[in-house]
């Protein structure tokens, strides 16, 4: 399986072409639509939210409500594209200025550089978040092929501008619960004020914030990845995968970070026999050993930097001229923390399918989930 995405931020839309889906998948469009608002609603999201009603349409690779087999093709049309026609026309110059005032943390140098671009519009357009649209339709896919597995992914967020969310003691239902019912992804109804607050103060001081969300992917069978290779250990990709997104700085699996001040008989997680099966007492290790899911939940953490476009714009050079500017302002976000988080749900969807179509064969789902049985029978009939 493997995606790819096209399209500029403001330009006509954007597209994903989704392939290796097996055939018999039920397409559940309202749910893709679903995904797409969520990335869309949260609290502290710019005015762009207001205009924008992401919705696909399907080009390719579905009939009568069911994935075909073939590449699935899906369209996300921009409804601010008659505000920017002008300015994005793929064939006629544009009458803008040509933007040469790089935002520090953004792409815009970096990528100017890249491609000796004169023009950081070049470069922003793709650059910008909003490719994670595309992102979320493709892995809304791959959750909806994954729930015919019965494997779920969701996350929440854990902190917003230093302000940690208390959910110690909680149960994973009861999580889930509150997060769904949270304008930010919250499991801490307190920590949800405070982050508001919080947002509201960024918002009057014209800056923006950061923080961390979680990731977990339930009943996830064992096998997925291998030790063999580098590029084939789970905990890699996974980790890959999540870093693409725009403005993520760090990503953990399991215990991550915290396990380098742990002593080895503290940090391993382990195994005993119970309810006539193999079990780990502990998940520090986050699902993963040796770069191959072990049956437990597979849970990741990353770090999201605060957003570098600012109404305060920073010190930066006008290469143009080479004299020292202040950063162009573009319509941009407050924090983007919840919306990342569901992004990152699309990518460890992807790679979770990817990497089940990559174990088990089979160009149908019935193929597949009978692939599936077969593979966990022996598994438990050697392993309990």
């Amino acid at each position: 399986m493997r995606f790819i995405t096209a399209g500029e931020s403001h330009g006509k839309g954007l597209m994903v072409i989704l392939e290796g889906v097996p055939a018999g998948v039920p397409f559940d469009i309202l749910f893709i639509n679903q995904e797409l608002r969520r990335r869309q609603k949260f609290f502290g999201r710019g005015d762009r939210m207001k205009i924008e009603e992401d919705e696909v349409e399907v080009i390719s690779g579905v009939r009568g409500g069911e994935t075909i087999g073939s590449p699935i093709a899906l369209w996300i049309k921009n409804r601010d594209w008659e505000n920017w026609k002008e300015v994005m026309d793929p064939l006629n110059p544009s009458p803008a200025s040509p933007l040469t005032t790089p935002r520090p943390g953004h792409a815009d140098l970096a990528g100017a550089m890249k491609f000796l671009s004169c023009d950081i519009r070049n470069i922003l357009e793709r650059a910008s978040a909003r490719e994670t649209a595309a992102r979320t339709a493709a892995g809304a896919v791959c959750k909806l092929f994954l729930r015919e597995l019965n494997i779920e992914i969701w996350g929440w967020v854990e902190e917003i501008g230093g302000i940690k969310a208390d959910y110690e003691g909680m149960e994973k239902r009861e999580i889930k619960k509150k997060v769904k019912d949270s304008e930010l992804l919250s499991p801490d109804p307190e920590a949800e004020k405070k982050w508001k607050e919080k947002i509201k103060w960024a918002m009057k001081e014209g800056d923006t914030l950061g923080g961390v969300f979680s990731l977990i992917a339930e009943n996830v069978p064992p096998g997925l990845g291998s030790y063999t290779q580098w590029d084939l250990r789970l905990d890699g990709m996974l980790a890959q995968a999540v870093m693409s997104i725009p403005g993520i700085k760090g990503v953990e699996i399991g215990e991550g970070f915290s396990l380098s001040s742990m002593l080895g008989s503290e940090a391993m997680d382990e195994i005993v026999y119970k309810g006539k099966r193999i079990v780990r007492l502990t998940n520090r290790m986050g699902g993963i050993e040796g770069g191959i899911s072990n049956g437990e939940d597979i849970v990741l953490k990353a770090v999201m930097k605060p957003i570098p476009t600012l109404r305060k714009p920073l010190k930066t050079i006008d290469f143009s001229s080479f004299k020292e500017s202040v950063a162009f302002r573009e319509r941009g976000d407050v924090v983007a923390v919840p919306s990342a988080c569901v992004v990152g749900e699309a990518m460890v969807s992807f790679i979770i399918a990817r990497e089940i179509k990559r174990k088990l064969g089979g160009d149908t789902l019935f193929e597949l989930k009978r692939n599936l049985a077969s593979f966990l029978k022996e598994v438990r009939k050697r392993y309990g």
